[in-house]
C-alpha cells in the first residue's frame, strides 16, 4: 500500500534521539528551547512555544486571547476538528465560513459578507481561526485588513504549511496575525512524532501560552502572588495542562528541521508531476495561488460531477490497486456533534460540494518515480 503521507527518518535523526537518551535529561532539557529557537529563527518570529500536539498548540493559542464563554470564533468547515474543538474548550461559540473551491481554504469574499451581516447583528468574532489546508497559505494580507476593521484577533492553523511561504515571507512569521500552530504528525513535513508549536510576535502571549502549557505553574517570582520561599518554591497561578513537549520528541524534530527545505522542494516537485499529468483531464488539483509556497503537506484533487456513491467507489478502487487514497476533511458542520449544536446540510454548500468530490492522493517525499507514475494512470483510468 503507498500511503498519503509518510514520515521520512535518516540516521541523523535517529542519533538525535539516541543523544538525548544518553543524556540526564529526556523531559525538560535544553533540547526543547533549542528546537523552539530553531523553530523561531527558520520562521523569522520572535518567540515559539513547543507543545505535546497541534491540537494542544491551537487550545493554548485560544486561551492566551483571552477566549472565553460567549465569545465567537470562526474557522473553516474544511480542517481536522481540531481547529474548532479548541474555541469550545474555551466555551466559545463556534461558527464557520465557506470554502473557495478552487483553493479549500476559505473564501475571503464570503467571510467580508459574514463580517457585515454579524456586525448588524453585534455578533462579531473575538477571533478566525484561519487554516492553511494541504500546505498553502490563506490570502492573509486580505484577512488581516478585515481584522483591523472589524476588531478580531488571528491565529493561524499552519498544522500543514512549516516551510511554506505567503508574499516572500515564511509561514509563521505572524506578520498579519497574532499566533501560528505547526504540526509535527508523522504525515506533517517535518515530525518530532506527535508534537506542536504556537509562534508569535507578542511576548505577553508567548508567556501565556507556557504558562498553561505546564499546569499553570511559574518558578519566576516577578508572576508571583508573594516573595518566594526558597529554589524550591513555585506557584499555580492559572488553571494549565500538561502539554509540555520532550526533549526526546525535540531532539527529533530539531534534526528534521534540518531537512526541512529539501523536503519542500521534494514535495512541489512531486506535485508539478502530478499537475502535469491531470492538466488535460477533467480531474481538478487545488490551484496554486502565485503568492504562495505551498509547503504541500498534501495533494488534494477534484473529481468532476461526482456524487457520493462515485466518490466513493473511485477511493475503494485505488486502495485495492493498494494506494491509500483519501479525504481531507469531512466537513466539521457536519460531524453528530456540530449537529447536535445546529448546524445542518446546506449550512455550508461550497465545504459540501468539495467533500462530494475531493481525493487525497500519496505525496511524501518517498514516492518512488515508478510509484508516482502508476498512481497517475490508475487516478486517470478512473474517469
Amino acid at each position: 500500500m503507498i500511503p498519503y503521507g509518510k514520515q521520512d527518518i535518516n540516521q541523523a535523526d535517529i542519533d538525535a534521539v539516541i543523544e538525548v537518551l544518553h543524556s540526564d535529561w529526556l523531559t525538560q532539557g535544553s533540547t526543547v528551547p533549542k528546537f523552539e529557537q530553531a523553530i523561531a529563527d527558520k520562521c523569522q518570529v520572535k518567540l515559539a512555544v513547543a507543545v505535546s500536539s497541534a491540537t494542544a498548540a491551537l487550545h493554548i493559542a485560544c486561551l492566551a486571547l483571552d477566549i472565553k464563554e460567549k465569545d465567537r470564533v470562526w474557522t473553516s468547515p474544511i480542517t481536522f476538528v481540531a481547529s474548532a474543538n479548541c474555541a469550545l474548550y474555551c466555551g466559545a461559540t463556534v461558527d464557520f465560513i465557506d470554502i473557495d473551491l478552487n483553493s479549500g481554504n476559505i473564501s475571503v469574499m464570503t467571510l467580508e459578507k459574514k463580517l457585515v451581516k454579524a456586525k448588524q447583528q453585534n455578533k462579531l468574532p473575538k477571533v478566525i481561526i484561519v487554516v492553511h489546508l494541504a500546505g498553502q497559505s490563506c490570502d492573509m494580507l486580505a484577512i488581516y485588513n478585515l481584522s483591523q476593521q472589524y476588531g478580531f484577533k488571528i491565529i493561524e492553523d499552519a498544522s500543514h504549511a512549516i516551510g511554506g511561504q505567503y508574499k516572500n515571507k515564511p509561514v509563521g512569521c505572524c506578520q498579519f496575525s497574532d499566533i501560528t500552530v505547526f504540526s509535527f504528525h508523522p504525515v506533517k513535513i517535518i515530525t518530532s512524532a506527535e508534537g506542536g508549536m504556537a509562534v508569535t510576535n507578542t511576548q505577553q502571549l508567548a508567556e501565556k501560552m507556557q504558562l498553561y502549557r505546564s499546569h499553570g505553574i511559574t518558578a519566576n517570582e516577578q508572576q508571583m502572588t508573594e516573595p518566594s520561599h526558597g529554589p524550591w518554591y513555585y506557584q499555580q497561578i492559572a488553571l494549565g495542562f500538561n502539554y509540555r513537549m520532550t526533549d526526546i520528541q525535540a531532539a527529533l524534530g530539531l534534526s528534521q528541521l534540518y531537512r526541512i527545505d529539501s523536503f519542500i522542494e521534494q514535495r512541489n516537485q512531486l506535485a508539478k508531476k502530478y499537475d502535469k499529468a491531470f492538466k488535460e483531464t477533467a480531474i481538478t488539483p487545488l490551484i496554486a495561488d502565485k503568492n504562495c509556497l505551498s509547503a504541500y503537506h498534501l495533494y488534494l484533487i477534484l473529481l468532476p460531477q461526482a456524487n457520493a456513491e462515485q466518490h466513493k467507489k473511485a477511493i475503494i478502487t485505488l486502495r485495492e490497486q493498494n494506494i491509500f487514497a483519501h479525504v481531507h476533511y469531512i466537513p466539521v458542520h457536519l460531524q453528530p456533534f456540530y449537529q447536535n449544536l445546529g448546524f445542518k446540510l446546506g449550512d455550508f454548500p461550497n465545504a459540501e460540494q468539495y467533500y462530494q468530490q475531493a481525493i487525497t492522493l500519496p505525496l511524501h517525499p518517498k514516492i518512488t518515480r515508478l510509484e508516482q507514475n502508476y498512481i497517475i494512470e490508475k487516478v486517470k483510468a478512473l474517469l
